[in-house]
């Protein structure tokens, strides 16, 4: 046995270090280059998805920001904040007290909590999804410690952040990949 990805009954394992074999499964079974070409496509993807990874970061930050001028915005006016900051039709109602159960120095920020609105909690949630889901097949791949692999998916964090990390950071969302 030559100790590389041989197993007792004929498959195929992970090698435990660093390599640039051709022959790492990409998520999937059949998701295994068996060419150079395919190599090269398989990090092209992995670099396109940690860019995209980067993306959703972004539009998490911008969403945000955007929550909180619309909110700023409905209750400085007289418009309808049904669908923006409060449940109630009260513009000075933007946030609501939730009392702690028992006293504590930190009541004071309890007004701070905003409410419940689904049309921007549901959407966060399913961005918060999106972002973890990217994350998680990029450590995945990432795991499978084949140099072009690592190679890609870092360089593809970079070029994201380089894109578009001020749209994310400015709304404060953070990654699962290590950027915030």
């Amino acid at each position: 046995m030559d100790g590389s990805t041989t197993m007792a009954n004929g498959t195929m394992g992970m090698l435990l270090g660093f390599h640039a074999t051709p022959f790492d499964q990409l998520w999937f079974a059949g998701w295994a280059p068996q060419t150079n070409g395919a190599m090269v496509g398989a990090c092209v993807g992995l670099f396109l998805l940690a860019i995209i990874d980067r993306w959703v970061a972004a539009i998490r930050g911008l969403c945000e920001v955007w929550w909180k001028q619309r909110c700023k915005k409905s209750t400085s006016s007289d418009m309808d904040v049904e669908d923006c900051c409060t449940p109630s039709s009260t513009p000075a109602l933007a946030y609501r007290t939730i009392p702690p159960p028992f006293p504590t120095r930190l009541s004071a920020m309890e007004r701070l909590i905003p409410p419940f609105i689904a049309s921007q909690d549901l959407p966060r949630g399913a961005l918060q999804v999106a972002q973890a889901a990217l994350g998680y097949a990029l450590m995945l791949a990432f795991m499978q410690f084949n140099w072009g692999y690592c190679l890609a998916i870092l360089a593809g964090l970079g070029v994201g952040e380089v894109l578009f990390g001020r749209y994310a950071n400015h709304g404060g969302a953070h990654s699962m990949t290590g950027s915030s």
